[in-house]
């Protein structure tokens, strides 16, 4: 990820370790640096490179690999919401239930590092799957394949530039709220900093799924980021086809993180534009009757560590579309979701987690309303 890039779940979990005093967390961290040299030592000597570190030495190439395995298991009360709680279903007939049990390891992966000093720079590469494949089907899915050169270039598939990673809200279940753009495809990137706390991006970017539209997708992004304070902007430019149809696809994000006190996390993100609905959690169409579908999201979250081992936070997401997305029986131009949760970090690489969800989206034929609950419940562990 892009320089001090972490996910949303890491983002939390590292906000922990800052609610214990300084003493502690700098002994903590000598002692981490010390125990990590000695076993890098003690793998040298025995002809082990990388033993003990979670890193494989060949050549002047380093590798590392990474992921987690996480179980999740949970309960629908009015509509079945899949493995992703895909908002979306709520209304369908054929999703209705009176309670529906339901656990899946779908969302587990594993990863692979490499970096190589160059002439040119550091050479890193990475190479990412998870099992959502198809749905209901533990089968791998690329997520991440790319190659960056030195701190600027980046050439494959991550991330997209368009969306705010860096105050993306922590959920259990594996979307996030809707309101947010989420998508990952093949891209050259152009990343430099301004300063100590500014950095920006350009990409040329492939047009993600939903659109027809074989041409380009240019995108803009600036973030300042202090540790205290974030605010980032970033634009979109393409074009959306459907059929003989085209339109314009663009859009803007807007998003602000401040940590107001020791362990507390306020943040914000909105996005706005023409065409964009493929590029948002909903999911909805860029082009309907021959026209480009406008649409405006936003979340907002709040978390609190508790302890160096407990945090809480809520979530809210809303999507608004002016033209209404067809889900099967019915369509939607609005849907909104609310994620209040807890995470417990039982060991430095184990977490266990809890998590409600609501969930409500209108028919806008009838403008009737249908909503539904989840409680989830996972256990994550990361290597």
């Amino acid at each position: 990820m892009i320089a001090k890039r972490k996910t949303a779940l890491l983002l939390a979990v590292s906000a922990l370790g800052m609610s214990g005093t300084v003493t502690f967390a700098q002994d903590a961290q000598t002692q981490a640096e010390l125990d990590a040299l000695r076993a890098r030592v003690e793998a040298l000597e025995a002809g082990k490179p990388g033993a003990g570190t979670g890193d494989l030495q060949i050549g002047n190439t380093t590798l590392d690999v990474y992921g987690y395995v996480k179980a999740d298991f949970f309960f629908d009360t009015d509509f079945e919401l899949g493995d992703l709680a895909d908002a979306t279903r709520i209304g369908e007939p054929a999703d209705a239930t009176s309670g529906t049990f339901g656990a899946t390891v779908r969302q587990s992966r594993i990863g692979l590092r490499t970096n190589t000093p160059s002439a040119i720079g550091d050479i890193a590469g990475q190479l990412e799957v998870d099992l959502f494949a198809s749905d209901g089907n533990a089968e791998f899915r690329l997520r991440h394949a790319n190659i960056r050169i030195g701190d600027n270039w980046l050439i494959g598939q991550y991330w997209t530039n368009f969306q705010p990673l860096d105050t993306y809200p922590t959920t259990v279940e594996f979307n996030g709220p809707v309101g947010i753009p989420f998508a990952r495809v093949p891209q050259v990137r152009y990343t430099n900093t301004l300063g100590s706390d500014t950095t920006f991006a350009f990409s040329i970017e492939e047009n993600v799924g939903g659109s027809d539209s074989n041409d380009p997708v240019l995108t803009g992004s600036i973030e300042y980021n202090n540790d205290t304070y974030l605010a980032r902007a970033s634009a979109l430019y393409g074009k959306a086809q459907s059929g003989a149809v085209e339109v314009d696809q663009t859009g803007f994000t807007l998003s602000a993180g401040i940590r107001p006190w020791q362990g507390g996390l306020f943040q914000v993100n909105y996005v706005d534009g023409e065409a964009l609905g493929p590029y948002l959690i909903a999911a909805g169409d860029a082009i309907v009757n021959g026209q480009a579908n406008d649409v405006d999201g936003f979340t907002v979250e709040f978390r609190q560590d508790l302890s160096p081992k407990w945090n809480v936070g809520i979530a809210y997401g809303q999507e608004n579309y002016d033209l209404p997305t067809s889900t099967g029986t019915l369509s939607f131009t609005e849907v909104e979701t609310i994620h209040v949760n807890a995470f417990y970090k039982a060991t430095d690489n184990l977490t266990f987690s809890a998590e409600f969800f609501y969930g409500e989206r209108n028919d806008e034929p009838t403008g009737r309303t249908f909503d539904s609950n989840r409680i989830q419940l996972a256990a994550q562990l990361n290597f």
